[in-house]
């Protein structure tokens, strides 16, 4: 008999991090890809700015505006029924005044969003309060913030000295102590990501962060081996990948898009993914 799976909930999400169970987000951009990450038993599903880049053919993410968010948004919520929605706030969604912010973020709620996503510490704590108080649900994300990549002179790994790992980590408590509910660590050492991780009490999912967070997250783009051209070196082709020896569903041992999407949940759960040296685009 088949057990209906339950809806994620922030509350569930906790749970998950507080008992080391893993968790499983990957990013999504339609309702078709909604319903297939959804039943393969993504926990978590990103609609993210990353849109800009691997559906619109832009070079970074700088370019997507809100109302498309929007739009992708509504597209996910249609096509998903259990797994946690985060829309990314665009750039110059929230980068002028708290007012602004929150309308942007109201926007994404409104189109089908569970929590949004925002980049950067410092300047953003104030940002992340305010939304919290307004009942919104925050992620925030350091190390790597694709939005400021021309200020961070390229995809480059973070806080690799002692006083850049300070930084990150300040602005970690500092966001966590504002009432972010969860942190995307991107690209940055996994020694530092793990000590974030066991010292927040909320979810941490890295990317391109070592094993020791809360969870992962990839580009789906990326993990189904359709993105053309350099890929981040953490990133693992799961259309290709049929070493996981955690597999017991007939699906999932057999080809196709949902046995790779299975593939990656086993292989985040089982923390087989991602592999601990490998870190850098």
């Amino acid at each position: 008999m088949t057990v209906e799976r339950k809806r994620m909930t922030l509350h569930r999400l906790r749970e998950m991090h507080a008992s080391g169970e893993k968790i499983a987000m990957l990013t999504c951009y339609d309702a078709s890809f909604a319903r297939l990450l959804d039943d393969a038993g993504v926990d978590v599903l990103l609609v993210g700015d990353s849109l800009g880049m691997v559906l619109q053919g832009h070079d970074s993410t700088v370019p997507v505006s809100l109302d498309e968010m929007a739009y992708h948004t509504q597209c996910v919520a249609r096509g998903n029924r259990h797994a946690w929605i985060v829309g990314d706030l665009p750039f110059g969604g929230y980068h002028v005044s708290i007012d602004q912010a929150v309308g942007s973020a109201v926007r994404l709620m409104q189109s089908g969003a569970h929590m949004v996503k925002l980049e950067g510490g410092g300047w953003t704590t104030e940002v992340v309060r305010a939304l919290v108080e307004r009942g919104i649900p925050v992620c925030a994300h350091l190390g790597l913030t694709p939005q400021s990549v021309h200020a961070l002179g390229g995809y480059r790994v973070q806080g690799r000295d002692e006083a850049a790992a300070e930084t990150l980590r300040a602005h970690a408590r500092e966001l966590a102590d504002a009432g972010a509910a969860m942190l995307v660590l991107e690209l940055m050492p996994s020694a530092l990501a793990r000590e974030l991780a066991r010292a927040l009490s909320i979810p941490v999912i890295g990317i391109g962060a070592g094993a020791g967070c809360s969870g992962q997250v990839l580009v789906l783009h990326d993990m189904l081996g359709l993105t053309r051209g350099k890929l981040p070196r953490f990133v693992r082709n799961f259309m290709r990948d049929v070493t996981s020896e955690s597999m017991n569903d007939d699906r999932a041992a057999s080809g196709g898009v949902e046995a790779a999407l299975r593939r990656y949940v086993a292989a985040v759960k089982d923390s087989s993914f991602p592999v601990e040296s490998v870190h850098g685009y």
